[in-house]
């Protein structure tokens, strides 16, 4: 894959400033005072959950294996190449929920008013410009960053790596 939007959730303060960039970008008018009016209203693809003392933004995880891309009946969701995210056509939809049903992560939902699935795409516009997504530039304390899959596992590594010399003990 690319990239992929790497949750910090020890800093996500639970504002949920990543949905709504998220609902912003994903409407018609990309305008958020014109967003308001819009029908159906813009559908944030990501989700704050709420945890007790913590807060943790939630968004599709873009499977390799995607069960959602095989089980769609009409092919609405697909990919461009193995390491491009799982877009949804959303004329191609036609609201029969086995791609919400098939989600190992219960991050694809439904639009009742649209009739239709709705999932990130990881902002495929904005990163085809060489944006990041939406919601990564939006948050404010960065509890959300785009990394390639080396980038992340590399940044964990260190992390701990770090822990293991600060404390001193050599055998954890």
């Amino acid at each position: 894959m690319k990239g992929m939007i790497v949750v910090r959730a020890e800093r996500c303060v639970g504002c949920k400033t990543c949905e709504l960039a998220c609902a912003v970008e994903h409407s018609s008018s990309k305008d958020i005072y014109e967003a308001i009016n819009e029908s159906p209203a813009p559908t944030a693809r990501v989700d704050v959950s709420m945890g007790e003392g913590f807060a943790i933004p939630l968004q599709c995880r873009q499977c390799a294996d995607a069960p959602c891309i095989e089980i769609c009946p009409r092919s609405a969701l697909s990919r461009t190449d193995d390491d491009s995210p799982v877009r949804l056509d959303r004329e191609l939809c036609t609201g029969c929920r086995w791609c919400v049903l098939a989600c190992p992560y219960g991050m694809i939902t439904f639009e009742e008013e649209a009739r239709k699935a709705v999932k990130c795409d990881q902002c495929i516009e904005r990163l085809d410009r060489g944006d990041l997504p939406a919601c990564v530039l939006a948050c404010p304390t960065r509890a959300l960053v785009f990394r390639t899959l080396d980038e992340a596992v590399g940044g964990k590594r260190e992390g701990f790596l770090v822990k293991i010399a600060c404390s001193g003990d050599e055998s954890k």
